[in-house]
């Protein structure tokens, strides 16, 4: 029974990540590339041009490992801007390359990338960094409203790890 419960959860997070759009897959596999150290994303990806925007995430996603120890308890306000300055400013630089668009695909990355105790504060790190002026006014407001109110307001959020981690595919040449 177990299993069938962790098969099912599995085929619902590939399900959500199916509903994203095909630019926001490609840079959900580059991010966890990246993050996770999965071979060399200048090779992998490079060829789309976006050497400077991958390095910029090798640089930033170096504080994930410190941000995924640092989580503050919802209780209290102890740890908040050591943990919510650094997730703001990654997250902004992740959303000012305008390949994600909307809340659930950046959920969607970020807990893979610091865990599912960081569920509570991803609404604040998204609404904070999308807010910035670094964010063209238009793109500001599609993420925005991108934000349910079901999401912004949650009274609690699941502890279960993600289980699936997507990666790219090459195709086989012929």
């Amino acid at each position: 029974m177990a299993k069938t419960g962790t098969a099912s959860l599995t085929i619902a997070e590939l399900r959500e990540f199916a509903s994203f759009s095909e630019g926001e897959q490609l840079f959900i596999e580059r991010s966890l590339d990246i993050a996770m150290g999965r071979g060399d994303a200048f090779k992998t990806w490079g060829e789309c041009g976006d050497s400077a925007a991958i390095r910029g995430q090798y640089l930033a996603y170096r504080e994930l490992k410190t941000l995924r120890d640092a989580v503050p308890c919802e209780a209290t306000m102890d740890g908040l801007e050591a943990f919510m300055g650094p997730l703001m400013r990654i997250t902004a630089l992740d959303l000012a390359q305008e390949k994600i668009e909307s809340f659930s695909a950046y959920r969607f990355l970020y807990e893979r990338l610091l865990g599912a105790r960081s569920r509570p504060w991803l609404p604040a790190a998204f609404c904070s960094a999308a807010a910035l002026p670094q964010i063209r006014p238009a793109r500001r407001k599609m993420l925005l409203q991108s934000l349910s109110e079901a999401a912004a307001t949650a009274p609690g959020w699941s502890e279960r790890e993600p289980l699936f981690y997507p990666e790219r595919v090459e195709a086989e040449a012929a």
